[in-house]
């Protein structure tokens, strides 16, 4: 929990400081996106190596090395002196927290069993979510504290504390490293493969192409690299031998479909927060303090619905999931006509109800739904599943992190109407949360109807059954 909660953080922290970063360091717009969206990039790389690499040989080890070098990258990052400096750090910051947090999944598959299972991933999601949250307000708060020079700095230096604790804990409690895959050779070929398609899919949307040939051009190498993954996979499997990614997973209607959902809540919203935070200080003049205090509630209402959201599940099952979406779109919407009908001096107060119901929604429908994505990786996969998912996510994030705030800031240049540009781009939210609803729809219709499971024990969620390798998992009623 430790660890998800210290490089979660670490991102969401920076985004409102990202104006007063921008200015001190004499930045263009190209290099914020890298500052950005480049940690996303390189998490997203790190997470299918590093869980294939903790279930070959152990995680205990791949996770201190990891935690020391988000560190000693993060320092280096709070202290540099230029765009370049920091884009380096931030992008060696990004892959070990990759490194990490593969081992964080796959620890809690290996650790936890049955009831315990369930329990562990919903609190490493309510965890998670809650990180994500408090970052915007815990920067407003150091900006507006220390000022804009020194504010963004202790914003990246935030962490550090936080990853000594966790490190220094990791080293003694951790359970000691045992491989958990059958198969000790590693899919080298399917790794770099893997990585090449990941990278050629996220690079396009954080360094804007030139032309539409060079767009193109992105396009067709990221589906040669998908088509000769595939096509090794399957010779692998055909072969005897353990492919990159487990056949279980990607047979599994219900891993794929609820990492689609997960991939559109997460990029809508990690989007959402860093437009918001613009629109409020580069559009409306608005302090950081200011800005932070309108984003708090999603914090708070996200941390307290995470905590409650168990009993929901109990008693409508899956649908928990699409009410937290439904609750989403109505949020991103409700935002959009607020920043367009709301005067000036009842804005902050509107877009923060709006920021409630936006976290309440996020309560409702994250934790349950990584649940239960998690559920249905096999154990000898459990580090692989997890890393896909979180891979998924962060190439989500990369590509909303360019394109969302990119509508923001073409729109309000090129009219000088910034509330128009908030309106339009948390419209764009609204989209990819409706998209989410309709896969979280498909995976309830892919479900079939079976006998319900009995309530547990008050203050605990059902039970989740264990999954079973190359086969699709019997399913509880409920999502937790």
């Amino acid at each position: 929990m430790a660890a998800g909660a210290t490089t979660l953080l670490d991102q969401a922290v920076l985004n409102i400081a990202v104006p007063s970063m921008r200015q001190s360091l004499g930045a263009g717009a190209a290099d914020v996106q890298w500052i950005v969206a480049g940690y996303s990039l390189a998490f997203g790389l790190a997470l299918v190596p590093g869980g294939s690499l903790g279930d070959l040989h152990g995680r205990k080890r791949l996770f201190l090395v990891g935690v020391a070098v988000f560190l000693l990258a993060g320092v280096t990052a709070a202290t540099g002196g230029g765009p370049g400096t920091l884009i380096a750090a931030r992008l060696v910051q990004g892959a070990a927290a990759g490194l990490v947090n593969s081992q964080v999944i796959g620890t809690l598959q290996d650790v936890f069993h049955g009831v315990d299972r369930g329990r562990a991933l919903g609190l490493y999601a309510v965890t998670a979510g809650v990180a994500s949250a408090l970052g915007p307000p815990l920067g407003g708060v150091l900006v507006a504290g220390l000022g804009p020079e020194a504010g963004w700095r202790c914003c990246l230096l935030l962490s550090a504390p936080c990853a000594v604790t966790t490190l220094t804990l990791a080293a003694r409690w951790l359970p000691p490293p045992r491989r958990t895959a059958r198969d000790s050779r590693l899919d080298i070929l399917g790794l770099g493969v893997a990585c090449g398609c990941t990278l050629t899919l996220m690079v396009p949307f954080i360094r804007t192409p030139g032309s539409g040939g060079e767009a193109l051009g992105w396009g067709v190498a990221v589906c040669t690299l998908a088509a000769a993954l595939v096509v090794h996979q399957r010779l692998r499997v055909g072969g005897g031998r353990q492919p990159l990614v487990h056949p279980a997973l990607t047979s599994s209607r219900h891993y794929v479909l609820g990492t689609g959902v997960a991939m559109a809540q997460f990029g809508s919203s990690i989007a959402a927060t860093l437009v918001l935070t613009v629109f409020l200080q580069d559009g409306l003049g608005l302090s950081a303090l200011l800005t932070a205090a309108v984003a708090f509630p999603a914090a708070a209402a996200m941390g307290v619905s995470s905590a409650l959201a168990w009993r929901l599940v109990r008693r409508i099952g899956p649908r928990t999931v699409t009410v937290g979406l439904t609750l989403g779109i109505g949020a991103a919407l409700a935002g959009a006509a607020v920043a367009l009908q709301v005067p000036s001096a009842g804005l902050p107060i509107a877009l923060a109800a709006t920021q409630l119901l936006s976290g309440v929604a996020g309560g409702l429908s994250v934790s349950p739904n990584q649940t239960e994505v998690l559920r249905h990786a096999p154990a000898e996969a459990a580090g692989v599943g997890g890393g896909i998912l979180q891979m998924a996510q962060r190439i989500a994030a990369a590509v909303c992190l360019s394109a969302v705030p990119a509508v923001y800031w073409h729109t309000a240049s090129g009219d000088g109407r910034p509330r128009a540009a908030y309106a339009l781009a948390s419209c764009v939210c609204a989209g990819l949360l409706a998209v989410a609803l309709v896969l979280s729809l498909l995976r309830r219709a892919a479900t079939p109807s079976g006998p319900s499971t009995p309530a547990s024990a008050k203050g605990t969620p059902p039970a989740p059954k264990e999954a079973v390798p190359h086969a699709e998992p019997p399913r509880p009623e409920s999502d937790c």
